[in-house]
């Protein structure tokens, strides 16, 4: 069975990265260049992926999916933190909105694949409105007022059907709601 280029990769093989970017090179510039405003915003983030994926490929365990998947979803968290600090001016409300997605930061490998199935699940049985928002806001990365303008629903819905959706998903995952400063213990 032929060893995986991230395995020869986390090894430092000079011939096993030209590998890497050659066979995995046109996935992350395809995924970049839909999710960034420009071909240099683009250019930018392959790079920093490619780096994310040079650093990480020691992780990559072939029980827990396949390479593609595993660059996949690097070059997808990369891009949307890109998307986010790119957005910070508009993120006011942003200390609120990360407080409702934490259940949604990454731990190991395994279980971020099944909880993010059981997660998607779960947002498939909310209301088509609330599905859409929290589709937009997590996955899309927009924020309150650009999904607002989107759909054409006041900011208050918006930030509304966004709050309940996550309420509703975490109830059903059995996660708890964080503590906000201010509020007392359950």
């Amino acid at each position: 069975m032929k060893e995986s280029v991230l395995a020869r990769v986390a090894r430092g093989e000079a011939q096993a990265v030209r590998e890497c970017i050659d066979e995995f090179g046109g996935l992350v510039w395809a995924i970049a260049r839909r999710m960034t405003r420009s071909r240099a915003d683009a250019e930018d983030a392959v790079q920093e992926i490619f780096v994310d994926v040079w650093r990480s490929a020691s992780r990559f365990d072939e029980a827990q999916g396949s390479e593609k998947v595993f660059i996949t979803t690097i070059a997808r968290r990369r891009l949307i933190d890109r998307m986010r600090r790119a957005r910070m001016s508009h993120l006011m409300d942003s200390e609120e909105a990360l407080e409702d997605v934490r259940w949604a930061e990454p731990g190991n490998g395994g279980e971020i694949r099944v909880e993010a199935e059981r997660a998607a699940a779960y947002v498939a049985r909310l209301r088509p409105d609330q599905q859409k928002v929290l589709k937009m806001g997590l996955l899309e990365g927009m924020t309150h007022s650009e999904i607002a303008t989107a759909t054409g629903m006041p900011l208050g819905t918006v930030k509304t059907q966004m709050r309940r959706g996550l309420i509703q998903v975490r109830q059903w995952m059995k996660i708890e709601s964080p503590v906000r400063v201010g509020e007392a213990a359950s």
